[in-house]
């Protein structure tokens, strides 16, 4: 009697063992209020439990690094694709292998060499003073360079990853030299010097202080959401431009994930990536953030329906990781703070 208790107690510690390795780890830089209730989701749906670690980017890459080998990290989740490539040279990534991933996500959304996948898709078009810009006199983003827009332009620093990324699509699109001289001539006609978020520039655009603003969508449509008058007041006074419709399409740019070089729980991130892009993941995050699914054909939200359809560059995003360091050389030579 006294053995098979043994055996018993040694089985049932088996089993918790296997129930407890039915994880993940996840490394987000996502906001926890933005991504838990799908993580949650995911878990009431297959039964794994997400470890969740929110935080910056840049120090949950550099804690990856750290930890090396003993790395409890499976996932790393991030916003856009120069963040995604500096997790790649960073080495802190193992290939995505994935059938349905490779399925459910268009190719130019994905890394080439298969180091990440995107997630979520962002536009960063132009917003403009309905009271004072006629959208007629839109056409690119190159065009906001020329002299009749001097003084009314808004935009964050070059030290913010959106603003490197456009940069980086334009030297791949144009070349080096052409993309030095347009940033030269697009800082002479900043309203004021860089300061502050995209939302800041939204504002600024409302308040008088700048006619133009380069902003990813999302921001625009919180402001849509929002139960604040002041905010309503923003996004009535606003309106949204698709540039570069009549040849590559308006930037855009992805969230998205690395599957990590030291992952404990391969098939069990697999899993979570793999429903990451599930209709149900894609309308969670298009209709609490106003994001643009990855997944073709998947729903949107209202919010953004109303900012109309658009034509999208086509550009692989791999490109705006590789031409990262370019575009911040070619910014600073420029004088955009």
């Amino acid at each position: 009697m006294m053995r098979f208790k043994l055996v018993t107690v040694a089985l049932v510690g088996l089993l918790s063992q296997a129930v407890i390795a039915s994880e993940v780890n996840v490394y987000s830089a996502r906001q926890e209020s933005l991504i838990k209730p799908l993580l949650d989701q995911f878990t009431s749906e297959t039964g794994v439990v997400v470890n969740l670690i929110a935080g910056n980017g840049n120090e949950l890459l550099k804690r990856m690094q750290t930890e090396g080998i003993a790395s409890p990290a499976d996932v790393f989740i991030t916003v856009d694709a120069g963040n995604l490539h500096a997790a790649k040279e960073a080495g802190v990534y193992q290939p995505i292998q994935s059938a349905l991933l490779e399925q459910r996500i268009p190719p130019k959304l994905r890394d080439l060499d298969g180091a990440w996948v995107g997630l979520t898709q962002r536009a960063r078009p132009i917003f403009y003073a309905k009271d004072r810009v006629d959208p007629a006199t839109l056409s690119t983003y190159e065009a906001l360079a020329d002299g009749a827009w001097k003084g009314r332009v808004c935009i964050r620093s070059s030290g913010n990853i959106y603003n490197q990324s456009l940069v980086a699509s334009m030297i791949e699109h144009t070349g080096a030299e052409a993309t030095r001289q347009w940033a030269t001539a697009f800082v002479k006609n900043f309203a004021r010097k860089p300061a502050g978020g995209d939302t800041d520039q939204l504002r600024a655009v409302a308040a008088g202080q700048c006619d133009v603003a380069i902003s990813n969508t999302y921001y625009y449509g919180r402001l849509a959401d929002s139960a604040k008058p002041e905010d309503r007041k923003v996004y009535d006074a606003l309106g949204v431009f698709w540039p570069n419709q009549a040849d590559r399409g308006v930037h855009i740019n992805v969230s998205g994930a690395v599957l990590a070089k030291h992952a404990k729980n391969i098939a069990e991130a697999l899993q979570l990536l793999e429903f990451m892009v599930s209709d149900q993941a894609q309308a969670h995050y298009a209709r609490i953030n106003h994001e643009y699914p990855v997944v073709p054909g998947a729903p949107i939200s209202d919010t953004i329906v109303a900012f109309g359809p658009f034509k999208a560059d086509d550009l692989n995003l791999t490109a705006l990781g590789v031409n990262n360091r370019r575009a911040v050389q070619l910014m600073d030579q420029a004088g955009w703070q």
